[in-house]
């Protein structure tokens, strides 16, 4: 009995004694870029399902292609037992140079153990043979396998018509982790803007030449020709991990691999590519075409309204113009019109709700706030709106009914009245009763000027008049000056969306945040650089911001950023709460940088 009592001390009192550790490894370091490795972070101990909340780092610098994959061992060595489980992410290099991974920390038993933070130097690929590349298997087959097409719903268009494209992915292969955007389309030419499609890939089957394949749409997006002539869209490029079979049928590899669920292979990077787009852009027509029009093309509806007929001098009226329909609703211009004499006019209230499912679409608000100088009958000439309905080849032409105004003088009279009764009291106060001694009187009349009260008094309706005139200039310059105004006011309303995504975040709202998000940032960009919406790219805002003197790597961060906005729908991260915010504090930095250069 004594025997047993010590071999069982020997055999699980030494388990217990066998110290925790978290520790970071690399299956190779230097990488190549473009080289796929993996990293581990491997908790070792003797209680592993004691294990809570392991948090991974950022891998900013990084594709994530997997993970984490979880792992586990066990093994008794001289009566010890020891177990580890490990996380492991397979990553992709996207640049050359010397990048550090953060630290991964996870909770045992309440105590937070971290990793030490991992270097990893990147350096230029070495191009191999294709047979070495893809494990004897040339890239020609799988290509036929898998595929990226692009399509569009039209060939031919008119200048701001919407054309719709697709990226759809066509497999028959087996998808061994998470894909990546290797390169987004171009559109130059055109303003472009993301259709809604699900964030998870649904995929369906499609026969072609009798092969069975996979399919899912991978991304649609709505384009508006800015420009006439024969535009081209660049192809569309996706890293995807497949599973390559180790073993070759001579007959057929794919058919072999296919019939055989269970068989497992070696995991290749395969860049995918879209075909290239051609489109054939027409100018609208020049007959019939209305003075009014201003580049709106699609199938609209107008209404003007005011939220008032009577008013009285000083008090506003709002003049509120709604556009609705499907078409270029992103750029449509204001419709222009008069206002009669006596009227002030201030910068109006835009409000958009664009719908983004298949055609772009929604309702256009604007709110003027006009404010009468004098009093009388006015009226507000009927306002016009043309659009061209390319289904129809016409223009359409709407207008509003006028708008007759009567303005009153407003309390004037009454404001006059009281101050007569004021007047009044004050009198009351200069009766006195006759006095034989003048001492009092000559003692009031030498203080009344003489007093610093009387000088500050006297001086601050002088000096708050000067400072509204001032005011008041200022904003007549910049209500004349739209492109100054957004200039100086743009990180200002950067700053409120990015406050507003943070609430779209805090509320589990992703799809929100990420749309806020992105309004925030490329909305800063095209006010700050003066870049129209029609002509933004991220290559030009790169290019603007070098021209300015601004230093090349806050450029290139800018840039960065930009792409992973873009390419947020793909992330494989884009659910975690941290990862979500580590990105909204990288764009805002961004902001806060570019801004504080632009200062200097």
């Amino acid at each position: 009995m004594k025997k047993l009592f010590i071999l069982f001390f020997l055999l699980f009192g030494v388990q217990y004694s066998i110290p925790q550790s978290f520790t970071v490894s690399v299956d190779k370091n230097p990488v190549e870029e473009n080289d796929r490795f993996e990293v581990s972070f491997t908790f070792e101990g003797s209680d592993i399902n004691s294990i809570r909340n392991f948090n991974p780092p950022s891998f900013n610098s990084f594709k994530i292609l997997g993970g984490p994959n979880q792992s586990t061992s066990m093994q008794i060595i001289n009566g010890a037992v020891s177990a580890s489980r490990t996380f492991s992410y397979i990553l992709l290099p996207t640049s050359t140079g010397t990048f550090t991974i953060g630290s991964a920390s996870i909770e045992f038993k309440g105590q937070i153990l971290k990793t030490e933070p991992l270097k990893i130097t990147v350096v230029k690929g070495t191009p191999k043979p294709k047979e070495e590349q893809v494990a004897g298997v040339s890239e020609d087959e799988i290509a036929k396998n898998l595929f990226i097409r692009a399509s569009v719903d039209k060939s031919r268009a008119y200048l701001g018509e919407q054309i719709t494209v697709t990226y759809k992915l066509y497999t028959r292969l087996n998808i061994a982790a998470q894909m990546s955007i290797s390169k987004l389309p171009q559109y130059n030419g055109f303003w472009a803007e993301e259709l809604e499609t699900s964030r998870n890939l649904s995929f369906s089957t499609e026969v072609i030449d009798g092969k069975k394949y996979s399919v899912a749409v991978l991304k649609k997006a709505a384009l508006f020709p800015t420009q006439i002539g024969k535009l081209e869209v660049t192809p569309f490029e996706l890293a995807v991990p497949i599973e390559i079979p180790k073993k070759r049928n001579p007959n057929n590899i794919w058919d072999s691999f296919f019939d055989d669920p269970f068989r497992r292979g070696d995991i290749y990077q395969y860049n995918a590519k879209s075909n290239t787009l051609r489109v054939d852009v027409i100018p609208l027509p020049e007959e019939n075409k209305p003075a009014s029009f201003s580049g709106a093309v699609g199938k609209f509806e107008f209404t003007a309204s005011i939220d008032k007929q009577k008013t009285k001098i000083n008090e506003p009226i709002v003049l509120k113009l709604s556009i609705s329909g499907t078409g270029n609703l992103t750029l449509l211009q204001l419709p222009d019109f008069e206002l009669p004499a006596g009227f002030e006019k201030y910068e109006p209230k835009v409000i958009d709700q664009i719908n983004r499912l298949n055609k772009i679409g929604g309702v256009k608000t604007v709110e003027y706030l006009l404010i009468p100088r004098i009093s009388g009958t006015r009226e507000i000439k009927p306002i016009q709106f043309s659009y061209f309905d390319p289904d129809i080849r016409k223009y359409i032409e709407l207008k509003s009914n006028p708008f007759y105004i009567t303005i009153e003088q407003g309390d004037s009279a009454a404001n006059y009245y009281i101050a007569q009764k004021e007047g009044v009291k004050q009198l009351g106060t200069d009766i006195r009763f006759i006095k034989t001694k003048f001492d009092d009187i000559a003692k009031k009349q030498e203080h009344l000027i003489t007093k610093p009260a009387f000088w500050i008094a006297t001086a601050l309706p002088l000096l708050a008049f000067i400072g509204l005139i001032g005011w008041k200039r200022k904003q007549d310059k910049l209500s004349g000056n739209i492109q100054l105004l957004k200039y100086q006011r743009a990180e200002k309303v950067a700053k409120s969306k990015f406050k507003k995504a943070l609430k779209f975040l805090e509320a589990g709202n992703s799809e929100a945040y990420y749309s806020e998000i992105a309004q925030a940032f490329f909305g800063y960009l095209e006010d700050k650089l003066h870049i129209p919406k029609s002509e933004f790219t991220l290559d030009k805002a790169h290019s603007v911001l070098v021209e300015k003197g601004i230093d090349i790597q806050l450029a290139d961060r800018m840039k960065k950023a930009g792409e992973k906005c873009e390419f947020i729908r793909f992330a494989p991260n884009a659910s975690a709460t941290t990862a979500m915010k580590d990105f909204y504090d990288e764009l805002l930095n961004v902001v806060i940088d570019i801004e504080k250069a632009l200062d200097k």
